[in-house]
């Protein structure tokens, strides 16, 4: 799956809401675009992810321009305004919003489970805006995958949360092993360094048809990183003993993922 922008924009001149940029993201060699101003990184996302057109440019998904494509296989992560969830929240009440979102058990066990298949049981009850900004960017895509038909992320101005630009992008690099399509929106200075570090070595890209391994069944979801037999439940929660994540969620900017 290759995803490309080919000098797509918003406005005209100097001052344009979003200038002419060109990128390409495919399965492990995501794919990196600079943007500055506080508006131009939402924009771009927006434009990326199949939910506005830009007036001038192309957006293609293996050669075609199908936005509705590129909405259903594009999940955007983290994106100002559109799908930021608010900072006051705790790690479980995301982690519990996300999973009954993409249609998931969210009970408090199904909520430890994810946190423990992403290596964040020690962070549930941490707040947000307290999470280090790698850890944030792991969560917030690994739930984004959860979604139904998500193949790719857009990833938003991961950098605007300081911390060190390489340890979030390790996290995209492990997402580009498994195969993930991942374009982040960042600014030129965090793109600078992205450019400077020395390139991982991601393996070959896999043929998109290559079938399954054998008793691999392709139609289970499992979750990032864990044995074939760990897998979320997308039954509703039918257990009346089960229990609630003790922490009460509050809505996420975006969370109906415009």
């Amino acid at each position: 799956m290759r995803l490309e922008l080919d000098q797509v924009a918003l406005g005209d001149g100097p001052g344009a809401p979003l200038p002419a940029v060109s990128v390409v993201a495919d399965r492990r060699a995501p794919g990196f675009v600079a943007v500055e101003t506080e508006g131009a990184p939402t924009l771009a996302s927006l434009v990326a992810g199949g939910r506005m057109a830009p007036d001038r440019g192309r957006v293609t998904l293996d050669g075609s321009e199908d936005a509705d494509a590129v909405r259903a296989s594009f999940a955007l992560v983290d994106t100002p305004t559109v799908a930021e969830p608010f900072s006051t929240l705790t790690v479980a009440q995301v982690t519990r919003e996300e999973l009954a979102l993409a249609g998931h058990r969210a009970d408090r066990a199904s909520v430890a489970e994810f946190l423990d298949v992403v290596g964040l049981t020690e962070h549930r009850r941490t707040r947000l805006a307290s999470l280090p900004t790698e850890l944030r960017v792991r969560l917030l895509c690994e739930l984004a995958m959860l979604r139904p038909g998500v193949e790719g992320l857009v990833l938003t101005s991961p950098e605007r949360h300081g911390g060190d630009v390489a340890a979030w992008l390790g996290v995209v690099h492990d997402l580009a092993r498994r195969g993930v399509v991942v374009l982040t929106v960042t600014g030129f200075a965090a793109l600078a360094t992205v450019r400077a570090l020395p390139a991982p070595d991601l393996g070959e890209d896999e043929d998109d048809d290559a079938e399954a391994a054998p008793g691999e069944d392709e139609d289970t979801e499992t979750a990032p990183g864990a044995d074939s037999d760990t897998h979320f439940d997308a039954r509703p929660d039918d257990d009346p003993a089960a229990r609630p994540d003790d922490d009460t969620a509050a809505p996420t900017p975006g969370s109906s993922r415009s």
